[in-house]
């Protein structure tokens, strides 16, 4: 069984910097028997984290639709991308976004960067689910880290932002959606939204993970008993729009 102090050790010597900001995607699953389970996990992450910026996925694209629930409540809406998120979001000093369907929830401030507050500014504003400018803009300039616990490149959100950024064809609705945000203070905002269009998704990104590795861009570890991967923004960014100047539909199937 694995204690926080295990996790904390494998977060050092999968080279996760604890001064830097970092993007977390995560399966609880398959890290294995944790003493205090997932709070454990969480416990772990955000004390080694102390002194950097850690960031988590707080997506809720699978509860919010225009015919079925237009409206995103930053405190009340719950994540649909997994059980931490959710318990994270809700941790005290965990700060969340206004983006109505990719939300991210953030903690700390990154040596020499963004606190969680300035990543967060003006995300009401951005009608794409990674657009420039945006939460997920401001990570890649950043450099920020991507630590994957026990999932693969299809839970790989950032690729996303590669795809509007880099000139990716065939993956975004050319039609608007009208949905809405309240944000802390219980205001209703419009936040429409272009919102995802491919019906494979993100399952094709897992074909960019061997040139990943092959490159040095990925590299391998442990988390508990989860198998982690964990890369920087920058050269992951470089290397898939390379792909896309070649073919812009390089991730629209396998």
């Amino acid at each position: 069984m694995y204690n926080k102090n295990d996790l904390m050790n494998d977060l050092k010597t999968i080279g996760i910097n604890p001064h830097g900001a970092v993007l977390v995607h995560s399966s609880y699953k398959a890290i294995g028997d944790v003493d205090g389970r997932a709070d454990t996990v969480l416990d772990a992450l955000m004390e080694y984290m102390k002194a950097g910026l850690l960031v988590l996925p707080a997506h809720t694209w699978g509860h919010v639709r225009a015919l079925t629930n237009p409206v995103y409540d930053v405190l009340y809406t719950p994540t649909c991308v997994g059980r931490m998120t959710e318990m994270f979001r809700k941790r005290a000093g965990v700060i969340r976004s206004l983006h109505p369907t990719h939300s991210l929830a953030a903690i700390g401030a990154a040596q020499g960067g963004l606190t969680a507050a300035e990543l967060f500014e003006k995300e009401e504003t951005i009608n794409t689910p990674c657009g420039k400018g945006g939460a997920y803009w401001k990570l890649w300039e950043m450099d920020a880290q991507i630590l994957m616990i026990g999932v693969n490149f299809s839970t790989n959100t950032f690729i996303h932002g590669c795809e509007e950024w880099d000139g990716a064809e065939g993956f975004i609705s050319k039609s608007i959606t009208d949905l809405y945000t309240i944000n802390h203070e219980g205001q209703r905002l419009h936040t429409p939204q272009y919102r995802h269009d491919s019906h494979l998704g993100s399952a094709p990104f897992v074909k960019l993970e061997p040139e990943a590795i092959q490159k040095g861009i990925l590299t391998l570890g442990q988390f508990g008993d989860a198998t982690t991967r964990v890369m920087h923004m920058k050269p992951l960014r470089e290397m898939v729009a390379a792909q896309f100047a070649q073919n812009p539909r390089y991730l629209n199937g396998y």
